[in-house]
Parts: C-alpha cells; structure tokens; sequence
C-alpha cells in the first residue's frame, strides 16, 4: 500500500517540546506528519522521546511548547475529541488480572457509551478477530504475554478509531504471537485505519510501516520509506564466490559495465562484490556476464543496507534490539 497524500494528515505535528524539571527536554522541537490512512513507523531507543511524544499525541501529557493536531483535532484545545477518535494500546497499559477478557471488552464498550447489548455484540466480535474467543471467560491474570498484546489491541478498538497509536506492541513476544499481531495491524490498516506505531525492531518497521521516522535527541533525524532510507546510505552489493582464485581480475573486468567493482581481498581472492543499485535485480546480469568470460561461479548472493545501518548513519549509534 503506498502512502496517502499527506496533506490529508491524520497526525500534524510541529516544533512539538517537553521539557521536564531540570531543563531535561525528553522532546526538542519535533515536525511530523502522518497521513490517512498510511502505517507511520516512529524509531529509536530508549530514552529518544519516542513514548514521550506518543503520550503528547494521545492527550496523556501537556507539550511545553508546540503544536500537535491528531484526527483534525488540537491535543490541547480539544482532547476530548481527539480520545474518540484514537484507540491506544501503551506498553504500560494496567489491566485487571481478576476480570475476564469478555469482562474487560464489555466494560470498555460501556465506557465508550455503548448500550449494554451492543456492548455485548462488539466484544464477542472482537475476541474472535484477536483469536482470544476460547479464552474469553478465562481471568486475565492467566493470559500469556502475547494473548494479553491482543487483548491490548482488542480494547484499544472498541469504539472503531480512526488512528491507531502502538506503543511497540510486540516487546517480548515470541515468533508467533508476534507474526499474530503483525497480520492483525496489516489488516486493520487496509480497513483505512491509520497506525502510528512506535517500535525497537527494525523488522517490524520493515515489514509493517509505509513510511518510517527516526527520533534520536528528541529529534526527527530521519524520514521516508524503508527502501529510500536505505538508499541514503548505500547501493546493495552483489557478493559472487568464483570457483578459481586465479579468475578474480576477468571476474572484475567481466562485471565492470553492471556497476562499482571492488578491489579483490588477498584473503578471500574467490570473493569479488559488486555495489549497484539494481540489487537483486544484477544477479541475471552478472550470471551472464562471468559466463561469458568463463568464469565459473559457485554461488551469488545480494547484501542491502539495513534500518540499522540508516540508525547508525544519522545517529553514530545502533538502535537497541536490532539483533531481534
């Protein structure tokens, strides 16, 4: 799906701050937009200002300075209008152990204003979508970590929003629960629910957001579509092992013309790479051209910068839980 015209903006924000006591500016003059209807990837450690800004944008904390505008409506101005158009699913979010799943949707529902039979209705409709219905009368207090992430998502959508903010929702879950939670974002958004998603794990941006922003600083130190952030700090190299070390000068000569040729390692002389931006789409070409010169190739395979390479390119550090 690509990414709507934004200035149909589902989030607007501009020179946002939050200075705490000491001078301590957890947000320093922040710009943003979101649009409509698109997946917003927001990136970076701890201590960023990433959950700072996501509690500004759902009218749990007061900015210091700056505006921010979500669902057409002032955070500040007008906060009860922007809570009945925002479903939000925080990583500190506090639920009752003793009450049931079923208990805790119902309850919601009747927080949102919903008569007690549509209440009802909804719940058992939303439990099904979040695969929790087998477990709707069990007490939460026995939910495993990744029935309780859906059972987050669940409430946050009681009441049908138009933006969906989550606080990296998938910390600590598993493979599966994780690739659970991913299918049920995905399918949320083609319904045209716009999802401002706050994680640590690259994959996750990777696989779910249209766009992605980099906070550092309290900053936005970088934005734009995975592939074009990855663009910003290198073409993909085309790594080619070659049966005969003493092929290594016609393999360059033969690949000079696809793209930039590195020099040959004296310790890997089978190894020869070659950066271009056609990426996987090189390894026909390549393939042809070692043929040609008759040069024997054992295996091809394509490296491409990483979210963690742009993190380190705009920062000088790696975003914590790369490796996950």
């Amino acid at each position: 799906m690509s990414a709507r015209d934004l200035t149909d903006a589902a989030v607007e924000v501009e020179g946002l701050v939050r200075e705490f006591k000491g001078g301590i500016r957890a947000v320093d003059g922040l710009d943003l937009q979101v649009a409509a209807g698109e997946i917003y990837g927001f990136l970076g450690p701890n201590g960023a200002g990433k959950t700072t800004s996501v509690r500004i944008l759902t009218t749990l904390l007061r900015p210091t300075a700056g505006a921010a505008r979500v669902a057409g409506h002032d955070v500040v101005e007008e906060a009860d209008a922007v809570r009945r158009q925002i479903g939000v699913a925080l990583q500190e979010a506090a639920i009752d152990p003793l009450m049931t799943g079923r208990e805790l949707l119902r309850m919601q529902g009747a927080l949102h204003g919903l008569r007690a039979a549509a209440a009802r209705e909804r719940a058992v409709s939303l439990l099904a979508r979040v695969g929790l219905t087998q477990a709707a009368d069990r007490r939460v207090g026995g939910y495993s970590g990744g029935m309780r992430r859906r059972l987050d998502l669940a409430l946050a959508l009681v009441h049908r929003p138009n933006v969906l903010f989550l606080d990296e929702p998938t910390t600590g879950l598993d493979p599966t629960s994780r690739g659970a939670l991913w299918r049920e974002v995905r399918s949320l958004n083609e319904e045209g629910t716009t999802v401002f998603l706050t994680t640590q794990y690259l994959e996750e941006a990777e696989q779910l957001a249209d766009r992605v922003g980099i906070i550092a600083g309290g900053r936005l130190v970088a934005e734009g579509t995975p592939d074009a952030l990855k663009a910003r700090v290198g073409e993909p190299t085309v790594h080619v092992e070659i049966a005969d070390p003493a092929a290594g000068e016609p393999a360059r000569a033969a690949l000079a013309g696809l793209g930039e040729v590195e020099a040959l390692d004296p310790a890997a002389p089978t190894r020869v790479r070659l950066r271009t931006a056609a990426g996987t789409g090189a390894i026909g070409p390549v393939i042809r051209a070692l043929d040609g010169r008759g040069v024997q190739v054992e295996s091809v395979e394509v490296e491409t910068p990483s979210l963690d390479d742009v993190f380190a390119a705009v920062t000088g550090s790696r975003l914590e839980g790369a490796s996950s």
